[in-house]
């Protein structure tokens, strides 16, 4: 899997923000950048808490696949050796 760069992984309105942030002057530019770091810091955050609870789904839903398949394999091979055994009597 290809990483993103930061800027693909920070939402636009975060950047447009920064930007408008950039022009302040000084006073306020100071407070509104940590609050804009830590806002942008947060959503990266959640972005990669998502894309871990997506591919442990992803894995899951292949684990339950593979578990349905076994389990069909299973009862076939019960149901051979039942036929096995009422063949035999």
């Amino acid at each position: 899997m290809k990483a993103k760069s930061p800027s693909q992984q920070t939402p636009q309105e975060l950047l447009e923000l920064t930007r408008a942030i950039a022009q302040l002057p000084a006073e306020h530019r100071e407070n509104l950048t940590l609050l804009a770091n830590r806002v942008m810091e947060s959503t990266q955050r959640r972005k990669r808490i998502l894309n871990l609870v997506q591919e442990a789904l992803s894995q899951l839903r292949l684990d339950m696949k593979y578990l349905m398949f076994d389990l069909e394999a299973t009862r076939r091979e019960r149901d051979a050796l039942q036929q096995q055994l009422n063949d035999g009597e």
